[in-house]
């Protein structure tokens, strides 16, 4: 074992002459400690909450969607479209057409996107899953057109769940300008019925604005033939989304955009992504203040030591070998207090995720919001990243104090 490494284990452990030197050394592992198990448990919450919104967004979103890399719009039945139409990998192709429209009911106005989608839609997604009412998803029959709105969107217009009149829909006609003097001419007006279900995505992005019907319908409504806004995909079991995105975008070339679901929805995991980084930002300051402890500590340890430091001199010890041992000194603090804390706050999210001890509504509110406890999720890329900034940060915070005052006490000696 190395020398240095062996001798500072043992002055951390081994009893000092003043008590308040054990006192301080306990109170800087503890500091260090509670600073990582605040930096596990933070860490790990947040995990949670990004995992409870990427399961809501797979009931909605499809594995993979291809769309056009300018404009709104292209031709379904393009070339190299129809080269995927013909890969062993898919399980499930189906076409979407989305747009802004306005609909009207009972006097009450709302802007929402209308979502064209194909009958495999409920094999696309896992959408059974989120709908509710009375009723199979239908999209349309021989006579009518159906609606099916987000939950949000039915508060808005107060049509209830299963609406008796239909919904009125305007959608600007392509091409042409606003006639000031009959403002009515230049829209289209189309009608949807109740389906008697709602969606429940639990994100207002969908549930307040969205309102899903058949492809025929949407091409109608907004003046296409064979265009679609997407395509979207599901992949047969066992094969790998990305790899798979990998080889469309060689097929499709630089005209088309292929994103996974979490790139569907970037915007809302890249703010829960900087929302983490600030959190783990501010937690590494306040590990920072608690390597102060440590700083505190080492220096009253140097300072007892000195007639060790003579002894070790006089035995032949160089300056550089007793530096370390203070240096190994503070490291094996600061490694303690990492490892306490880890291992206090992998338990509490083991707890957590068991138990939900901690709840999000509490009386009155109380089975108000998605999960009725804080989710939690541990990365142990987290965990990884947490020890080796736990013991950077003690490394650099004794680096300073060791060379300063262990040079101070070999010049005197």
């Amino acid at each position: 074992m190395n020398l240095s490494f062996y001798i500072a284990k043992r002055y951390l452990f081994s009893k000092k002459s003043h008590n308040a030197i054990n006192v301080i050394s306990g109170v800087s592992v503890c500091g260090v400690a509670l600073a990582t198990l605040a930096l596990v448990c933070t860490l790990s919450v947040f995990n949670g909450f990004q995992d409870l919104v990427a399961t809501f967004f797979t009931a909605f979103d499809p594995e993979l969607k291809i769309t056009a890399a300018s404009g709104k719009v292209f031709d379904a039945y393009d070339e190299r479209i129809e080269k995927l139409r013909k890969l062993s990998e898919i399980e499930v192709f189906s076409e979407s057409l989305e747009d802004n429209a306005m609909v009207q009911y009972n006097g009450k106005q709302a802007m929402v996107v209308i979502k064209g989608v194909e009958d495999n839609f409920n094999q696309l997604t896992a959408i059974d899953s989120i709908l509710y009412g009375r009723g199979e998803m239908v999209l349309y029959d021989e006579i009518v057109d159906y609606a099916i709105p987000g939950v949000e969107l039915t508060s808005i217009l107060g049509t209830g769940i299963r609406f008796l009149d239909p919904l009125e829909v305007y959608a600007p006609k392509r091409g042409t300008q606003i006639n000031v003097a009959n403002p009515a001419s230049s829209f289209n007006v189309s009608y949807l019925h109740s389906s008697g279900l709602v969606f429940a995505v639990n994100q207002q992005k969908y549930d307040a604005s969205y309102i899903i019907t058949s492809l025929k319908f949407a091409r109608d409504l907004f003046q296409y033939d064979t265009q679609v806004s997407s395509i979207e995909l599901k992949l047969k079991e066992g094969v790998d989304t990305d790899a798979f995105a990998h080889k469309i975008g060689g097929i499709l070339g630089n005209d088309f955009v292929v994103q996974n679901r979490y790139e569907q929805q970037a915007d809302t995991f890249r703010i829960m992504q900087v929302e983490k980084l600030i959190s783990y930002v501010f937690l590494t300051f306040i590990l920072l203040v608690a390597c102060f402890n440590v700083i505190g500590s080492l220096s009253m340890l140097i300072i007892e030591k000195k007639n060790d430091v003579v002894t070790l001199r006089g035995l032949g010890a160089d300056d550089r070998l007793i530096s370390r041992i203070f240096l190994f000194e503070g490291c094996l603090i600061s490694f303690l207090g990492a490892l306490v804390g880890v291992v206090l706050g992998l338990t509490l999210c083991l707890v957590q995720q068991e138990f939900g001890i901690l709840t999000l509504g509490t009386g009155n509110h109380a089975g108000a919001f998605v999960v009725d406890a804080y989710p939690v999720s541990v990365h142990w890329q987290d965990v990884l990243l947490i020890l080796v900034t736990v013991l950077v940060i003690g490394f650099l915070s004794v680096l300073y104090p060791v060379k300063f005052f262990s040079q101070r006490l070999l010049e005197k000696n």
